[in-house]
């Protein structure tokens, strides 16, 4: 919309060497030979707009070096009478003199400022800047258009202009603003503040016309339009003046710098010639005149403001171009502002959010209530689904893609070094579904993802979903169009001839994540891990107290069971020596002391379950290399009685590995696990597996402890009465028992807290599968095999 369009066609046409290739360039001299607009040398263009005149002064002692071939027209002196004559042969000694002490004085260094008013040829006055630039001096003469005394008062324009800029009380009233005061300050027929997108597209934003003209607003344009060297001129200087599209150009003379050689950079001049592309481009436009201004954040390049005009040559001079730079300058500066006040706004909004949000985890006692406490992660976050990995599952709440999925996206971010280091700890996209393979699906739920990382390896994650948004984008013509021309030199790309309403779908995006989100995300995230941290430090307090009160209930555990062991013997000898002598007592204490023997047998029973389990915690664990073919087999015939007691099946895998363990203790947990196997079984038949996965052979299931299949996965499987979900836990716990005290044989309700005990020695892991009435499948990791 602003500069030459259709570049990236080297897939069209091949490159060829450029004419100007190691020599100064000048269209005037060469014409245009252009594939690729990257490639014109927008900043040593090596010629100037023919309504004005050029001098290149030697610093040392102000002797012209190079002058546009225009001088004699303009400044009345030949370029050849000038080449290597002093200045003062241009402005007369007395205005040399003041051109000296200006350059001695005043910081001119790639800054044009005006010096003086010079009479030029026949006394049309001509206004006079002068910058300086790679050692070498630049002077530059235009038309002067009023005098001081008739001219416009910009200065009291321009305080007016401040004011009401400084008013404005958003972005968009910043822009409309803008776009007014520099159309009443130049009278140019559009003025129009267009902004670039994170892709390098353009969109107009604000506008200000002549009643007469369509409205531009909204209309996007493609990012070729402006090319990367337009727009590293603009990163430079605030100003872009063009009196006339389309005017004669005037060349310099000599084209290279006599003394290196080199073409001159014109990047600050107002006169600097002006791009074939451009000039095309806004011949097509119907444009007559121009100016272009920076809106800069920083060294960044936000937008632009510019401004048209339609219906012929429209003079721009100095005073005129310094107002709307200062005006540029401050919209700059006031843009900044704004969007800083903006920003601090949301940022005070939703740092308050999430600052309840980590206060209600510290009291309710973890992450997982910043999704299913009464503030949530959609709280802190303009998403539609968020989910939280945490404590080995999901947290979910709002719109988000199922477990699968977020498993899915879990492990393809955890292949992204940067991310699962946290190095770069989020990770934001607006198209999901383009960069995860295989999931166009997830686009209606989970098109945009912002994800954090609270941890190493991903073991806390949290994941804001965004659904696709379908969006029409209105094109200043088809963003596609790169019309090619035959030239003199071969084919060229040329600008879009066409300006029409375009109209584009966008699909497979959703509404993209703005910068401040993503800041205000990681500082959510520095606070989340304080508390972490902070919960860290606790739990390492807690289980440091908690082995303390271990190992001291252990030993109290071994000294209670082994020192009560003895009167119990006494107890129970003399209960059933009464029970022989009271043969002849009534029956009401005949049954009296054979309950007692019946229960200091069960307590004898429990005390030794006791006394066992206190040695598992006390006991050195002895490593060896042990082969569990061997050691099942063993604990299948230590289970003999049981397995005699009914018909059965026993099937076991032929592979089993070897590994290091201690091999007491892990046959005691396989006899154990196939004890029960027997025991808790109501079919005429049991049957009974044992097998093994290898490491990274098996899915790892929800409920399943974490990296569990990193090692080797025993498991023992039967078809008996099973264990309902709700007793998961129960089943671990000392003398537990979820049936009556005489059914399935008996027994103590100690079995399974024992395996869970040896096992966690091994550093290992013990959980299970079952569905009541089917069987159950109990499963054993081993960390140190």
């Amino acid at each position: 919309m602003v500069y030459a369009a259709g570049s990236g066609v080297s897939d069209e046409v091949s490159a060829a060497p450029l004419p100007w290739d190691g020599q100064a360039y000048s269209v005037k001299r060469f014409g245009t030979t252009i594939t690729n607009c990257d490639s014109e040398p927008v900043q040593t263009p090596g010629c100037i707009q023919g309504h004005g005149a050029l001098l290149v002064l030697r610093a040392d002692d102000l002797t012209i070096a190079q002058v546009s071939d225009n001088s004699g027209v303009l400044l009345g002196h030949s370029p050849e009478s000038l080449l290597d004559q002093p200045v003062a042969r241009v402005l007369g000694d007395a205005p040399a003199a003041v051109l000296r002490a200006f350059l001695t004085r005043e910081p001119v260094e790639r800054n044009p400022l005006y010096v003086l008013t010079h009479p030029g040829r026949d006394g049309a006055a001509l206004d006079v800047t002068v910058h300086t630039i790679d050692g070498g001096v630049i002077v530059e003469f235009e038309a002067t258009a009023h005098s001081a005394a008739d001219g416009p008062d910009y200065f009291s324009l321009i305080k007016q202009s401040v004011h009401r800029l400084q008013g404005a009380s958003s972005l968009q009233a910043l822009g409309d603003t803008a776009t007014a005061e520099i159309r009443a300050l130049t009278g140019l027929d559009r003025v129009m503040v267009y902004k670039f997108h994170d892709d390098g597209h353009g969109e107009v934003v604000a506008e200000n016309r002549r009643p007469d003209l369509s409205t531009w607003l909204g209309m996007h344009y493609p990012a070729q339009d402006i090319p990367e060297p337009a727009r590293e001129v603009f990163r430079r200087t605030w100003i872009r003046p063009m009196r006339e599209i389309g005017a004669p150009i005037s060349e310099l003379v000599p084209l290279a710098h006599p003394d290196t050689g080199r073409p001159l950079t014109m990047t600050h001049c107002a006169l600097r010639g002006t791009s074939v592309m451009h000039t095309e481009y806004l011949q097509n436009m119907g444009v007559a005149a121009s100016l272009t201004l920076s809106i800069r954040r920083g060294d960044q390049l936000w937008g632009l403001i510019a401004c048209h005009h339609y219906t012929g040559a429209f003079d721009l001079p100095y005073n005129m171009r310094a107002a709307c730079e200062l005006i540029a300058q401050i919209v700059s500066l006031q843009h900044k502002a704004s969007e800083d006040r903006d920003y601090l706004s949301r940022q005070l909004r939703f740092d308050e959010v999430r600052q309840l949000l980590v206060t209600q985890a510290a009291y309710d006692g973890g992450l997982s209530a910043m999704v299913t406490g009464p503030l949530t992660l959609l709280d802190a976050m303009d998403a539609h689904g968020a989910a939280l990995f945490h404590q080995d599952r999901w947290w979910r709440v709002g719109e988000t893609p199922p477990e699968s999925d977020l498993e899915r996206i879990a492990d393809w971010l955890g292949e992204r070094p940067e991310f699962a280091s946290s190095a770069q700890p989020v990770f934001v996209t607006d198209a999901l579904g383009t960069l995860l393979p295989g999931s166009p699906e997830l686009d209606a739920v989970a098109c945009g993802l912002l994800a954090l990382t609270l941890s190493h390896r991903g073991q806390n994650l949290i994941l804001w979903f965004r659904p696709e948004s379908l969006r029409t984008v209105d094109w200043g013509g088809n963003p596609q169009d790169k019309p090619m021309v035959l030239g003199p030199n071969g084919p060229r790309v040329t600008p879009r001839r066409s300006f029409e309403l375009f109209s584009d779908s966008v699909r497979g995006r959703s509404m993209p994540w703005q910068q401040w989100e993503i800041e205000l995300a990681l500082r959510f995230r520095l606070v989340v891990m304080e508390l972490v941290i902070s919960r860290a430090e606790q739990l390492t307090e807690l289980n440091t107290d908690l082995a303390r009160s271990n190992d001291e209930l252990d030993a109290f555990a071994y000294v209670a069971s082994h020192d009560l062991k003895e009167p119990l013997r006494g107890i129970h000898k003399y209960a059933h020596q009464l029970t022989v002598s009271a043969a002849y007592a009534d029956p009401q204490n005949a049954q009296r002391l054979d309950s007692l023997t019946r229960l200091t047998l069960r307590m004898d029973s429990l005390l030794d379950s006791l006394l066992h389990f206190s040695r598992v915690g006390r006991v050195t664990l002895e490593l060896e290399d042990v082969d569990l073919d061997e050691l099942v087999h063993e604990a299948l015939e230590m289970v003999g009685s049981r397995r005699s007691e009914r018909p059965n099946e026993v099937v076991m895998a032929t592979n089993l590995p070897h590994l290091r363990a201690d091999r007491v203790r892990l046959r005691e947990v396989f006899v154990n696990l196939l004890s029960n196997a027997f025991k808790y079984n109501d079919k005429p038949t049991v049957h009974i597996e044992i097998g093994w996965h290898p490491p990274h052979t098996v899915t790892r299931q929800p409920h399943w402890p974490a990296d569990t299949t990193h090692h080797p996965i025993f498991y023992v499987r039967d078809n008996g009465i099973g264990i309902e979900a709700r007793h998961a836990e129960q089943v671990y716990k000392m003398f537990k028992r979820l049936h009556g005290r005489d059914e399935y044989g008996g027994g103590t309700g100690a079995g399974l807290t024992i395996v869970r005990k040896l096992i966690e020695r091994h550093g290992g892991a013990v959980w299970f599968d079952s569905e009541p009435g089917v069987g159950s499948t109990f499963y054993i990791s081993l960390g140190l095999s």
